[in-house]
């Protein structure tokens, strides 16, 4: 088996051990089962043992599996590095990016910051996952993780990017017929727009003294609550880096500004990433997003 050959099946085969299934697999490579399920079967048969315990309920790794994967990630890992490495010499930028993030924030930020990058550096490849899922850079094998919040201990390197302040908030026809509250209390008095996963996620327990009990509505998606409240839904309490473009243009009115004030009311936006010395692509990526979230409308 040839090397590049060699690395790809090690890929495919980190991947069903992440996805847990050969279906996941798949569908991250754009193929069908069936073919990943004969790749999995010529490395095992290039290796002469068995990598995945079959069944029909699950997939998991035998002894063999779960040493190989230790060592595929970092052969997978060394492999990306020296692409990088090699290209950065020749004066380019290239080689594979794979970062994870909320997906709100992926659509806002991180796709129009690759759209950029790419026309740069056109040899530039990204794969991104937009999910609620807390991934883990070294367990998933990404580059970098945005998250968003309190961070964990833990032995990843976190770099902060930004400050992120939640705004209470509601359209102007929404106020019109409802009124403006002018205080917390008045609050329970109103429709209140929720997150439907996540243990009070958006903090309304700091504006309530406790998490909301009656939501209009609840929505695990940041930019439907956003619709939402400038749909006259309810009022909202949501991230600055999403609501506040509509609080500029008037779409969305600003109550209460003093709470997001409160250091209760600030979090910050975190890259977590495993390796002290980022490659060169993620390097940009990280000074790049800081330049794109020190520009949007600060409260």
């Amino acid at each position: 088996m040839r090397i590049e050959g060699f690395a790809d099946f090690l890929g495919i085969f980190t991947e069903v051990a992440r996805e847990g299934s050969f279906s996941g697999a798949a569908r991250r490579r754009g193929v069908a089962p069936s073919s990943v399920a004969r790749q999995i079967t010529a490395l095992e048969t290039q290796l002469d043992t068995t990598l995945f315990q079959r069944s029909t309920r699950a997939l998991s790794l035998t002894d063999s599996g779960r040493a190989l994967l230790i060592r595929a990630r970092r052969i997978l890992d060394e492999l990306d590095d020296a692409q990088q490495e090699i290209a950065s010499m020749k004066g380019e930028l290239g080689g594979l990016l794979r970062v994870a993030c909320f997906p709100t924030f992926g659509k806002r930020y991180v796709i129009p910051l690759i759209c950029r990058l790419s026309d740069r550096h056109p040899s530039l490849r990204v794969e991104l996952d937009l999910t609620e899922r807390v991934e883990d850079p070294v367990v998933d094998r990404l580059d970098a993780v945005v998250r968003i919040g309190e961070l964990a201990d833990s032995s990843l390197i976190a770099t902060r990017i930004a400050t992120q302040r939640r705004l209470l908030c509601a359209s102007p026809a929404y106020l019109r017929v409802m009124g403006t509250p002018q205080s917390t209390a008045q609050l329970s008095e109103h429709r209140l727009l929720d997150k439907l996963h996540g243990a009070d996620l958006l903090g309304w327990r700091d504006v309530l003294g406790q998490p909301v009990e009656q939501a209009v509505l609840r929505c695990d998606d940041f930019e439907a609550m956003r619709l939402a409240a400038v749909g006259g839904r309810g009022i909202a309490y949501l991230p600055d880096w999403v609501v506040g473009d509509d609080v500029l243009d008037g779409s969305l009115v600003h109550l209460l500004p003093e709470l997001a004030q409160r250091p209760c009311a600030q979090t910050g936006i975190h890259i977590l990433r495993a390796l002290a010395q980022p490659a060169p692509n993620l390097r940009l990526f990280i000074d790049e997003l800081k330049v794109m979230m020190a520009q949007r409308p600060i409260f």
